[in-house]
């Protein structure tokens, strides 16, 4: 069993995002933490919170989870802190495959970053994640449904929108960096919308669903 910790969000979770059960062909276990807003881990980091993703985790781990991951790729930045303090392994964020991605490409082709917030996806988290801090980055609109729905919640989601702004992200990464030859999806709620840039980009795309996934496949049960 994978165990999830996620951000206390405010909007419906749909197959394919890491925070729905029903994306994963195998049993998870998901622990809310409180006071974990999209504000409080993205825009003014809180290390305050750190205390409780570790006691999170201790209780997922102590449930049965022979793993745990996170709903939030901006969690990087703790990666270190988290796997050291929790007793099985932990996956924080889609960004720690980029090491590994860039590695399957020729000389001069790069991996670009998908992103919630470029503005907030500092260097110091990408160091965390062990990716180089001059790696293409493009969010999206930080105005757009897909980021105002994230932030601040919502009843429903507009999936068709929501998709259309991811696109956009890529398709702008791609007209600045021709470099790039594949795209990481940062934030664990675009996994839903990775069809839709493989269809308008016709590049590889990799995300946090596909890198659970992969996590669990490999852990011993419990």
């Amino acid at each position: 069993m994978l165990g999830i910790l996620t951000l206390a969000t405010e909007f419906p979770r749909i197959a394919g995002d890491v925070g729905a059960a029903e994306t994963f062909a195998f049993p998870v276990r998901y622990a809310r933490i409180d006071g974990a807003t999209v504000d409080a881990v993205v825009h003014r980091p809180d290390d305050a919170l750190l205390a409780r993703f570790v006691a999170a985790g201790r209780a997922l781990a102590a449930d049965g989870c022979a793993g745990i991951a996170t709903t939030c790729g901006f969690l990087a930045r703790w990666q270190r802190e988290l796997a050291a303090a929790l007793p099985v392994p932990v996956l924080t964020s889609a960004l720690l495959q980029v090491p590994l991605l860039e590695r399957l490409l020729a000389p001069g082709r790069r991996v670009g970053i998908v992103t919630y917030s470029a503005t907030d996806l500092a260097p110091a988290t990408l160091r965390a994640a062990g990716v180089d801090t001059d790696v293409p980055v493009e969010g999206v609109a930080p105005e757009g449904v897909f980021a105002r729905t994230i932030r601040h919640g919502a009843t429903a989601l507009d999936r068709e929108a929501m998709a259309a702004d991811v696109v956009a992200a890529a398709q702008r990464l791609m007209r600045r960096d021709p470099s790039v030859s594949m795209f990481v999806l940062e934030c664990a709620n675009m996994p839903p919308y990775r069809e839709a840039i493989v269809a308008a980009t016709k590049l590889p795309v990799f995300d946090a669903a596909q890198l659970c996934a992969w996590f669990h496949a490999g852990l011993p049960p419990r």
